[in-house]
């Protein structure tokens, strides 16, 4: 068993390793065979060495990333760990401010995907972001679109939802149309408070600067000059994702975003996302991303629970497909 000392520099160890040690206590949890102590800002570890080796790789990555960022979450340290972690730090065009937000706050792309999104969004006019819930594929893409405005790049935004029932019953919901439609919505809208301030946005909205409508209200139209979203694009049918994909104007910017475990349409009917994807996956010009556990940035349970619902999914496909036989 060998024993290294690695010297944390420039770093308060108290920030970086959180209260308690809990970030490291995180940290460890990806090495259980390594017997790590922090005393001050020097770290003792003992192990094998073929795992010691990875540990100073991953502690190599952790800490340019705080000199960086002057911030480490628990997903931050999930995302340094896994496979592709290196190009977390490297570069500065994946770590570019996409647009600084309303309160002042930075934003910009946090992982791997999410810069691989934003590369290719500028690279493309149309492109298709999918994964699962948290990966940040709307926000991203709030983000480039607001960023495209302010760079008079576009002259509007529009983003755009299919208003499908995911277990509630639209027609009961109190109100006109508008508010019946508003809370589908509404995921939109919280991603530009972030990044636009609030008075502003109304104005934007008020003016048709920013539209936010349901798909339905695309129809017979071409968008031009405009940079589109289209979000929940799983929850289309093939004839509303046709129809939405040919709204495409010139100089305008498309990005279809959706999650295909999550499928609110009737069970017999092909959503128009997997449609899509399977189609256009060729077509030059159109680029497609799909962003996965190591991209979600919410709470670190979301992470989890995706991991363990799509454990679950697979097995009782595999307990299926037995039965079948």
């Amino acid at each position: 068993m060998l024993e290294k000392k690695i010297e944390i520099k420039g770093i308060n160890p108290a920030e970086l390793f959180g209260v308690n040690n809990k970030k490291l206590k995180h940290i460890k949890s990806f090495f259980p065979k390594l017997k790590i102590v922090a005393r001050g800002n020097i770290l003792t570890v003992a192990g094998e060495e073929e795992v010691m080796t990875v540990f100073e790789q991953k502690m190599d990555l952790i800490q340019p990333h705080f000199h960086k960022y002057n911030e480490l979450t628990e997903n931050h340290i999930d995302n340094l760990m896994m496979a592709e972690g290196s190009s977390l730090v490297a570069g500065e065009n994946g770590s570019e401010i996409l647009v600084h937000g309303s309160h002042g706050a930075k934003i910009k792309a946090q992982t791997v995907n999410q810069r691989k999104l934003v590369d290719l969004v500028n690279k493309n006019d149309m492109v298709f972001a999918v994964g699962p819930a948290g990966t940040g594929k709307t926000y991203t893409a709030v983000a480039m679109a607001v960023r495209a405005l302010k760079a008079k790049e576009v002259k509007r935004i529009i983003l755009t939802r299919p208003a499908v029932e995911a277990g509630e019953n639209l027609g009961f919901l109190p109100g006109d149309l508008k508010e019946k439609l508003d809370p589908y919505l509404m995921p939109l809208y919280d991603a530009l408070r972030d990044m636009i301030p609030a008075e502003k946005l109304a104005d934007m909205i008020e003016f048709g600067i920013i539209e936010i409508a349901p798909l339905a209200f695309m129809r017979g139209r071409t968008l031009d000059k405009a940079f589109v979203i289209l979000d929940e694009a799983q929850n289309t049918t093939t004839m509303q994702m046709k129809m939405f994909l040919t709204r495409m104007g010139r100089s305008a910017k498309f990005i279809v975003t959706g999650d295909m475990s999550q499928v609110d349409l009737p069970r017999k009917q092909k959503s128009g996302l997997a449609f899509a994807l399977d189609a256009l996956k060729e077509v030059e010009g159109v680029g497609i991303i799909r962003m996965g556990q190591s991209d979600v940035m919410r709470h670190s349970l979301v992470k989890k629970m995706i991991v363990a619902m799509e454990e679950l999914e697979e097995k009782q496909k595999n307990e299926n497909n037995s039965e079948k036989k």
